[in-house]
């Protein structure tokens, strides 16, 4: 081999391995492609769990039925269940959204971007909207049918000022 081609080499072998160090770290996060950023959903739900991870930490919930009186249950009669995708843990946890404020049975509501496959599950889209909890039942107090968190007196707003 001639010293042009060894040098050419060398640089293809330096190039590859950058390719592979580089491409490590940037395949371990996605696009949000997956989401429909044109649509906007709003959901009021109950927490079933707080999911903390690095890259996102989620929630998932149980819809509430439309009349807000009980929860959705879908044709084949098993809760209707949606999630979703937040920043990472530490991010939502300075933004007062952690598995403490969000724990199971907090009543809450939620602008999201669906996913393009239909799939009950989404990317947040600002604040979320708390229900207050009743002092004198201990239970949430729920919005009117039609209505989310944000309509209740009391309502808090965690991880932004508008919903």
């Amino acid at each position: 081999m001639n010293t042009r081609t060894l040098k050419a080499s060398a640089m293809a072998g330096c190039l590859v391995l950058l390719l592979v160090l580089v491409q490590a770290p940037v395949s371990t996060h996605h696009s949000f492609a997956m989401y429909d950023q044109t649509k906007t959903v709003t959901l009021t739900g109950v927490v079933k769990t707080f999911v903390p991870q690095a890259n996102h930490a989620e929630l998932h919930f149980i819809l509430l039925a439309p009349d807000h009186k009980s929860l959705a249950k879908a044709a084949d009669g098993k809760y209707v269940e949606w999630g979703v995708e937040m920043a990472g843990t530490a991010a939502v946890a300075q933004q007062g959204i952690t598995g403490t404020t969000f724990g199971a049975g907090t009543v809450f509501s939620v602008h999201l971007n669906p996913l393009r496959d239909g799939s009950n599950f989404g990317s947040r889209v600002g604040a979320l909207a708390k229900c207050p909890t009743d002092p004198a039942t201990n239970k949430p107090k729920l919005p009117e049918a039609g209505k989310h968190c944000d309509s209740v007196a009391g309502a808090t707003l965690i991880g932004g000022t508008a919903f």
